[in-house]
């Protein structure tokens, strides 16, 4: 099988947990308002420091869902402000996806401690499949993310805290799990979001502004199209007016959760229609760029990854559950998350997938740009900060 120590070989980069990524943010943020929330593993101060944020009375933080360092680097011209505010590449965890990064974000954890290991997760309760964005299968959110929530431990210490994104995600399942604490207000775009954020800034506080626009261009016609430098364009154009307003003594954290490969045209393999790779295999979680393959009862981990090692080549780094955790991708793991990882784990190289099209929509396998994998055009997401 190949050896997931060896990433590097086959383009492939391991996340950086111990330095500058996702997950000290917020730490970050609340120091600069002179809040302490304790995070095991994250000295505050030094996370500020390192970020260059400023003593603040008030601090935005903006999530532009799916904007990765280097698509963002590629379509510069299209992006005159963000383009010269990048002041830090930050590193998102493994698998490099939505729900795992808004949770780092909201917890400083990996996915290791949240639970939060892909787009789907097997839920050992049930069996079957957990939907980690749209919560579905996946129960009780504070069963499912049992670390505590950054918002809300600040929330406690008596901060502002207000949370921005569309109405839908109020009370949702994964709000609930990773960003519960405080003010929830909805927002119908982005417009409205960031004239919530300037007037919310005129007070002691923290906001946090989500959008995922960028994200949702990206999948439906690839990062190159028009339609994604349609909606960066107009991120760009809103982060400008957002910086120009901020009230005074405020300061502005704009980031991503991950970054995106095009797949339209790539080499796939459907694990439905290829029985090597369904041979002994119970369920398919995760993503097509991050699968967490979970073996039939008896069966050898091991005898699993040799074949999908033989069918994919170098289109991929496969290896047991315990090979990735002895290389730290997932961070310390829980024992109650352990068995939501698969027994194998793969992560796609170059712009490659794997599907399985008896649980995923004709939809979902279609997307036109994808992520969850350890590319540096999925892991490495940008980071402005204005003070």
């Amino acid at each position: 099988m190949t050896d997931p120590a060896h990433l590097a070989d086959l383009g492939l980069v391991a996340p950086d947990l111990a330095g500058p990524h996702l997950g000290r943010l917020i730490p970050a943020a609340l120091d600069a308002l002179g809040v302490s929330v304790d995070v095991p593993g994250i000295d505050a101060p030094a996370a500020r420091a390192e970020l260059g944020l400023p003593d603040s009375r008030h601090v935005v933080v903006v999530l532009l869902d799916g904007l990765g360092h280097y698509q963002l680097d590629a379509r510069k011209g299209h992006a005159p402000y963000l383009r010269g505010a990048e002041s830090a590449v930050l590193s998102a965890a493994f698998p490099t996806t939505t729900a795992t990064s808004l949770a780092l974000l909201g917890t400083g954890k990996a996915a290791g401690l949240t639970g939060m290991t892909g787009y789907t997760a097997r839920n050992p309760a049930t069996g079957e499949l957990a939907n980690l964005v749209n919560w579905e299968g996946a129960g009780d959110p504070s069963e499912w993310q049992r670390e505590p929530r950054l918002m809300a431990a600040a929330a406690a210490a008596g901060v502002e805290v207000t949370t921005l994104g569309k109405p839908r995600f109020a009370g949702s399942g994964l709000t609930r799990a990773v960003l519960e604490g405080g003010t929830f207000v909805g927002v119908p775009n982005l417009q409205a979001g960031v004239d919530a954020a300037i007037y919310a800034s005129g007070r002691a506080g923290v906001t946090y502004l989500y959008w995922s626009e960028i994200d949702a261009a990206g999948h439906a016609h690839g990062w190159q199209s028009d339609a994604w430098v349609a909606a960066l364009e107009e991120a760009d154009g809103q982060l400008a007016r957002l910086a120009s307003r901020l009230a005074h003594g405020a300061s502005l954290i704009v980031t991503a959760d991950h970054g995106m490969v095009d797949v339209i045209g790539q080499p796939r393999w459907d694990v439905a229609e290829i029985p090597v790779l369904a041979a002994g295999v119970s369920l398919i979680a995760g993503e097509p760029r991050a699968l967490h393959v979970h073996a039939e009862p008896g069966v050898d981990p091991h005898e699993v990854a040799d074949r999908w090692t033989e069918t994919l080549g170098e289109h991929a780094v496969v290896g047991t559950r315990e090979q990735w955790a002895d290389i730290g991708v997932f961070g310390p793991i829980a024992d109650h998350v352990y068995e939501r990882i698969g027994e194998v784990v793969v992560a796609m190289t170059g712009r490659s997938t794997v599907v399985d099209s008896r649980t995923q929509t004709p939809a979902s396998m279609a997307l036109a740009g994808m992520h969850g994998s350890l590319t540096p055009d999925e892991l490495f997401v940008p980071l402005l900060i204005r003070g």
